[in-house]
């Protein structure tokens, strides 16, 4: 029962299926966790409010994840999990994936090690760069926070390999619970730390949150094979070809993540709280950019990866827009739910203790900016995937060069008048820009994804997405609970809220059915193959396991 629960791949599944099931695996494990960081985010509103604390950890929590994402990120996405597949998909070469692992490991953690301690000597002189606009105290601040977390890379840079080869042999359940443990250590940091060590016990948390996202995953990590023993043979060729994979990878995450601190040193010229009203808005418009746009661009990968491998073009066409329309079904009505809930869903999430009403109506305003752009954030994990599976790093790097200096220049514009929401309109602006781009020259690369009826698909989704606004509308009015005001009562929001959304996604589906979606039919077979349990017949037993 609980390979059957573990395993994605079943015999004799059509491969639409299992990346549709691997993909509700991940985005159910991803459900919880969102949840949790939902949690994270009100104790973190309701114990500090955005103001100077909230700030100084973020802006801390910005300098070691540089590290993992430009060390690590970089050759997991892009480089390591294509050349780890291709080795463990030839019997005669599992030896050599195992090697690969070792060296990635020896080698990769002595890198983070030696950078995580220059920049902890360095420390001060990173934070008055990033956070110039910051007052003495506040940077103070930072400097503590970013020296703890420094801890984090090193074992999150392990922790981010297990995940690589979990996902290589498509074993999805445990990478995919990897990141509750991360937020329970940061809610515990938050909520239990805090009282014993201020706030270092954020820092704390995420250091904890870390040890456990690696802890998890590493039983199942041994079960696939993995012993490790250090490797220092920097002259393997496998070892050579993922970091000639990665380096275009980590160009254009440096270019992402330069957007990020560009964000940050801004804010830090901004009001106190700028930067926590940014990460709020932006860790709530996340939680659909991370159930439908990472989740099945996670679980498309290997299968993407393994088509284009085999020379089968016309079958990775296919694949590739079967998910982009997936993805549609799922994100545009989701987008327009939240734009039309926006203020209730901020109230709800955010709105208690130290979170006061200009705080929420400011995050609120972030969040209807940031879901304009919320389909093509969920696009551009998977269109940056199909060019890494068909061994193309430099596209996504250079249209994430291009949309990244566009973010800086617009967010240079209009921070003077917009202040953070300046921010929000330039992030969002790019991230547009950057999916449209990677659509058409994927297209001149693989060749035009023509019949596959995405067109078609997401008319249908409109038409039902705009009777599933008129019918939220209508509900809201009909409960006429205001999240604003003196006399508003937090029951009554989240009672609007949630009759709202069940109300709205009801007529959603209903429309969809009506109008003959796939994609719902698609949706409905994955969730019955996941949860029904089939009766075990007398061949199937081994497949099972106990």
């Amino acid at each position: 029962m609980i390979k059957r629960f573990t395993d994605n791949f079943t015999k004799g599944e059509k491969i639409s299926e299992s990346i549709t099931r691997s993909a509700i695996l991940i985005a159910t494990m991803g459900l919880a966790s969102r949840a949790l960081g939902l949690i994270r985010d009100r104790i973190l509103a309701a114990k500090f409010g955005a103001g100077d604390i909230l700030d100084a950890y973020y802006t801390a929590f910005k300098i070691p994840d540089l590290v993992y994402n430009l060390l690590i990120l970089g050759a997991l996405s892009a480089a390591f999990i294509p050349v780890f597949s291709s080795l463990i998909s030839n019997k005669k070469k599992e030896v050599e994936a195992w090697k690969l692992v070792e060296t990635i490991l020896t080698l990769g953690s002595i890198i983070v090690v030696i950078i995580s301690a220059i920049i902890f000597i360095f420390t001060n002189s990173f934070v008055d760069l990033m956070a110039f606009g910051y007052s003495e105290d506040k940077k103070e601040m930072v400097v503590q926070m970013t020296r703890i977390m420094l801890m984090s890379p090193i074992i999150l840079g392990i922790s981010g390999i297990f995940g690589g080869i979990l996902n290589s042999f498509k074993k999805f359940f445990f990478y995919s619970l990897s990141p509750i443990f991360y937020n329970l250590g940061i809610i515990f940091g938050a909520s239990v730390l805090s009282i014993y060590f201020g706030y270092l016990g954020l820092a704390f948390g995420v250091v904890l949150g870390a040890m456990l996202h690696l802890l998890i995953q590493l039983p199942e990590v041994r079960r696939c094979g993995f012993k490790f023993k250090a490797n220092f043979d920097w002259k393997n060729k496998y070892f050579r070809k993922v970091i000639l994979l990665m380096i275009p990878r980590t160009f254009g995450i440096a270019t992402a993540q330069i957007n990020l601190v560009v964000i940050v040193v801004l804010s830090s010229t901004l009001p106190s709280g700028s930067l926590a009203v940014f990460n709020f808005a932006n860790n709530l418009q996340s939680v659909p950019l991370g159930l439908f746009g990472i989740s099945f661009a996670v679980a498309s990968f290997p299968v993407l990866a393994r088509l284009w491998a085999n020379d089968k073009t016309d079958e990775f066409v296919s694949k590739l827009a079967g998910t982009i329309k997936k993805i549609i079904f799922f994100v545009v009505p989701i987008s327009a739910l939240i734009y039309a809930l926006r203020a209730q869903i901020v109230r709800v999430v955010l709105g208690s203790g130290k979170f006061n009403w200009e705080d929420t109506n400011l995050t609120f305003e972030a969040l209807g900016i940031f879901v304009i752009s919320l389909w093509a954030q969920s696009l551009i994990p998977l269109l940056s995937r199909s060019f890494y599976a068909i061994h193309n790093t430099k596209i996504p790097f250079f249209t994430g060069i291009l949309s990244g200096v566009l973010n800086i220049m617009l967010a240079m514009m209009f921070i003077k008048s917009g202040g953070v929401l300046g921010l929000v309109v330039a992030f969002t602006i790019a991230n547009i820009v950057n999916a449209i781009l990677l659509f058409f020259l994927l297209r001149v690369k693989i060749g035009k994804i023509k019949n596959q009826g995405v067109v078609r698909l997401f008319g249908k989704v409109m038409l039902a997405t705009m009777i599933m606004l008129i019918v939220i509308q209508t509900l809201k009015g009909l409960i006429g609970a205001e999240p604003f005001g003196e006399n508003q009562v937090l029951l009554g929001v989240a009672t609007q809220l949630g009759v709202a959304i069940v109300g709205g996604i009801a007529s959603f589906v209903g429309v969809s059915w009506l109008l003959g979606v796939q994609e719902l039919n698609h949706f409905a077979k994955a969730i019955h193959k996941k949860i029904i349990v089939k009766k075990i017949t007398p061949g199937a037993r081994d497949e099972v396991g106990s």
